[in-house]
C-alpha cells in the first residue's frame, strides 16, 4: 500500500469550488444500516456551512439516476434538522444500478458538481467506475464515498457506522434466546446475526453478552457432526449445564449448505440459511439419541438494521460526513473518508475494495472471544 496516497482527513485552507456555484447530491445504496441519516444530516450541515445552496438527495440507490419515475428530493437544514431521531434512509435504499455511462450521463445533465456516495464494498466498486467516467469525460466532479456496512468489513477501516449500534442491538436477542434457554428443561437458545464474510458482529456481540456458549464465525470452519462436531459439545453442555446459547453468523458454514450459485442484485452470492440448518440439525440430533432439547430460533437481522445510531455511531457519523465534505471541496474525487488506526483519513476507494476486512482466527479478540465461550475447535 502507498502511505504516501493517505491524507488527514479535514478542512483545507484552500477550496477547489465556489460554494455559491455548486450542486451536490447525495446517495445511500445497498441495504439499510443504524447512521444513514446521521450522515445524510451532517453533509448537509456541513455543505450549508460552506454556503451551498443546491443540495439534491438521489432517491433509491443508483437507481434515482436512471429511473424516469424517480425525482431528485431537495435537501436542506430545515429539512434533515431531525432525521437522525429514526432509522432507514431518508433518500431510500436498493441494489444493483444501471451502466456507469448512464449514471455519469445524469450526473453531467443534472450539473452535479459533487456526489457524495454511502454504501459498502459494491457501491464502493461502483463508485470508482463513476469517477473513473468522469475523468475521461474531464468533468470537475468530486465523487466521495463513506463506508457503510453494518458487518464493519471494509479493508483498512478501523470501525464502520453502524456496527456498535448493531452489537448492541443484537444483545435483546442473545438476551431473550440466554432467558429462553434458561428457562426451558435442556432448552437451547439460537440467535443468528448478520455477517456475510466477515464474523465481526456476531464476535464482539458474544464477547460483549457473556450469555454465548458457541459463537461460529465465516471466517473459522466447523463440524456439526461427529466426535468433535458443535453437536456433540451442545450435548455435553446440555448434560453439564442445562441449556446452551449459540450465536452464529449469516455467512458461516455455507459449505455445510446446498448451494445455488444465485446471486442478488448487487452481485453478492445468495447465501443459505446456516440458522435454519443448525436449528433442523440441533432437533434431529438430540430426537436421534433420545434426549429431550427445547430449541428457540431468533433471527432479528432486519430489526436490528433499521434502528437508529446509538451514540456512539452518531459520533462517528457525524465526523464521517463533515470530512467527506472537507475532502469534495479540497478537490479530492474517487475517495472514502474513514477511520484507520485511530485518525480520520482519506484513501483512494481501490485501496478498500480488494477484499472484505475479515476476523483473523489468530487475533487476541478471537482468542478472547473463545475464552469468553469456553468453545473446544469444531475441526
Amino acid at each position: 500500500m502507498c502511505f504516501d496516497r493517505i491524507h488527514r482527513a479535514g478542512p483545507r485552507k484552500k477550496i477547489y469550488y465556489e460554494p455559491g456555484a455548486v450542486k451536490a447530491g447525495i446517495v445511500t445504496c445497498g441495504g439499510l444500516c443504524p447512521g444513514l441519516n446521521d450522515v445524510i444530516r451532517q453533509i448537509v450541515f456541513t455543505l450549508d456551512i460552506y454556503g451551498v445552496k443546491n443540495i439534491v438527495g438521489i432517491p433509491f440507490g443508483y437507481r434515482g439516476f436512471f429511473d424516469k419515475s424517480l425525482s431528485e428530493i431537495p435537501l436542506s437544514r430545515q429539512v434533515v434538522q431531525n432525521i437522525n431521531l429514526a432509522g432507514g434512509s431518508l433518500l431510500g435504499v436498493s441494489r444493483g444500478s444501471a451502466s456507469t455511462g448512464e449514471i455519469v450521463d445524469s450526473i453531467q445533465a443534472r450539473r452535479i458538481d459533487m456526489l457524495f456516495i454511502l454504501g459498502g464494498n459494491g457501491t464502493h466498486a461502483g463508485a470508482h467506475a463513476i469517477h473513473e467516467e468522469c475523468r475521461k469525460r474531464k468533468l470537475k466532479v468530486s465523487v466521495v464515498c463513506v463506508p457503510k456496512t453494518i458487518d464493519n468489513d471494509i479493508l483498512l477501516m478501523d470501525k464502520t457506522f453502524g456496527f456498535d449500534t448493531a452489537v448492541e442491538e443484537a444483545q435483546r436477542a442473545i438476551n431473550s434466546a440466554y432467558i429462553e434457554a434458561h428457562s426451558a428443561y435442556h432448552g437451547i437458545g439460537l440467535v443468528k446475526l448478520m455477517g456475510r464474510s466477515s464474523g465481526f458482529i456476531a464476535m464482539h456481540a458474544s464477547l460483549s453478552s457473556g450469555q454465548i456458549d458457541v459463537c461460529l464465525i465465516p471466517e473459522v470452519p466447523f463440524n456439526l457432526e461427529g466426535p468433535y462436531g458443535v453437536l456433540k459439545h451442545l450435548e455435553q453442555l446440555i448434560q453439564t449445564k442445562g441449556s446452551a446459547v449459540v450465536c452464529v453468523a449469516e455467512g458461516a458454514g455455507q459449505n455445510l449448505l446446498e448451494t445455488s450459485n444465485a446471486t442478488d442484485a448487487s452481485g453478492n452470492i445468495v447465501l443459505g440459511d446456516i440458522g435454519v440448518h443448525i436449528q433442523q440439525k440441533i432437533k434431529t440430533h438430540f430426537k436421534g439419541i433420545g434426549v429431550h432439547a427445547d430449541v428457540k430460533y431468533i433471527d432479528p437481522t432486519y430489526m436490528i438494521r433499521a434502528i437508529r445510531a446509538n451514540a456512539s455511531d452518531a459520533i462517528l457519523c457525524t465526523v464521517l460526513g463533515q470530512n467527506a465534505v472537507h475532502g469534495a471541496f479540497a478537490g479530492f474525487s474517487g475517495i472514502t473518508v474513514g477511520l484507520c488506526n485511530t485518525h480520520y483519513v482519506y484513501l483512494p476507494i481501490p485501496e478498500v475494495i480488494t477484499s472484505p476486512r475479515c476476523v483473523n482466527p489468530n487475533s487476541r479478540m478471537w482468542h478472547r472471544c473463545l475464552t469468553s465461550t469456553g468453545q473446544p475447535d469444531f475441526l
